[in-house]
């Protein structure tokens, strides 16, 4: 196998597939990154078993082939040449060594054959269908914050993507939650989606889907299945295992009843926020509303380090309510909302209160109040 490329490419593509690659493998090959060269250039793959990203990268192939390589490792040795260099890869066909080549650097690494490299077969996709990469970066950004990070309860680690309607109108709707604030943002749901089954992509894969979508403007295909889902975008391919598991039934924890209506500049809110929390305690954390009329009163009272308070100017025409919550978890509702104002739904100081944005109705947030 002979390769010549150019570093800029092969950085970018390998600072794709490597992040897959986790740093700890009792697999040996598991650490590595496939590469393959033919007639549409240098084709990488990398796996964890439970996802597999494939990019493919132009390179002028001399002879085509294929191998593994240390995948962090080669990452690290590209990255640290000096832009613009071309690098020349070659492999003998019996030698067990993969060697770089660039300018007077040469790097000789200890490589796997590459039939031993696994394969994430994807198997037959039941449904098809396109999605804007906006779409999907923004539902991607509204959710994963609420995704939980508690193993025991494995369905909950991940955005539950699944068909529903509203107003006799079919949405693709995101969900995710950790028992203590929920997120929910939903889209029209695009064609050959209609009738797709309920699932549940890991908290994994939506990060590295994040990432590797930053820069697409192009649409985004994505085909699933009850077991595996797949995104196909510019010169990449993610394929994941979706998480075996049933997702409760989050619809009766969104109040439909909350009949306190509460609005407040969002970023005014967020600031406020943010400044009388700085004295919370890392455990607490509680943040109290006194909400009354015009105004709302932010306080935190924290025994080891004092006190805070400030007060900000709103709209609320229902009786005197007080409630309190977590700072963290209001600071990355609001980081959400686009709109100027953020709009609160509350029954009472025990109650679960909605959180919305005032000019977008596609997404809400449920949060759990705390005691203050």
């Amino acid at each position: 196998m002979r390769i010549t490329i150019e570093r800029a490419a092969l950085l970018k593509s390998l600072n794709h597939v490597q992040s897959v690659v986790e740093r700890r493998n009792t697999i040996p090959i598991l650490s590595n990154v496939l590469i393959n060269a033919g007639a549409d250039g240098m084709r990488m793959t990398a796996t964890d078993l439970d996802i597999e990203i494939v990019e493919t990268v132009a390179a002028d192939v001399g002879q085509p082939g294929g191998t593994t390589a240390p995948a962090h490792m080669m990452y690290d040795i590209v990255r640290k040449l000096p832009d613009g260099a071309q690098l020349e890869i070659e492999q003998g066909p019996d030698d067990g060594r993969l060697v770089l080549y660039a300018g007077r650097s040469q790097f000789a690494l200890q490589s796997l054959p590459a039939e031993d490299f696994p394969d994430l077969t994807a198997g037959d996709m039941s449904h098809r269908f396109t999605i804007g990469a906006s779409e999907l970066k923004l539902l991607i950004e509204k959710t994963r914050f609420a995704i939980s990070t508690e193993e025991t309860r494995y369905y909950l680690n991940g955005i539950y993507l699944h068909e529903v309607e509203q107003s006799g109108i079919a949405m693709l709707r995101a969900v995710a939650t950790d028992g203590h604030r929920l997120a929910q943002v939903q889209f029209p749901l695009p064609d050959g989606a209609q009738g797709m089954p309920g699932i549940i992509v890991p908290r994994k894969t939506v990060f590295e889907l994040h990432k590797l979508i930053e820069d697409e403007t192009d649409a985004i295909s994505i085909a699933l299945s009850d077991s595996k889902i797949r995104f196909e975008f510019g010169t990449a391919v993610l394929t994941s295992k979706l998480i075996d598991g049933t997702f409760p039934d989050y619809e009766r924890v969104i109040p439909k009843d909350n009949d306190k209506a509460l609005e407040v500049d969002a970023k005014i809110f967020a600031q406020a926020v943010d400044r009388v929390s700085t004295i919370s305690s890392e455990k607490g954390r509680a943040v109290k509303l006194n909400i009354d009329g015009e105004r709302v009163a932010l306080s935190v009272n924290n025994p080891d380090s004092g006190s805070a308070s400030e007060e900000i100017a709103a709209s609320y025409e229902s009786d005197p309510i007080e409630i309190g919550f977590n700072a963290r978890y209001l600071l990355d509702i609001t980081a959400q909302l686009q709109g100027p104002n953020a709009r609160f739904l509350l029954a009472d100081s025990g109650s679960p209160t909605v959180v919305s944005d005032s000019e977008d109705n596609a997404a809400l947030y449920v949060l759990m109040p705390m005691r203050v």
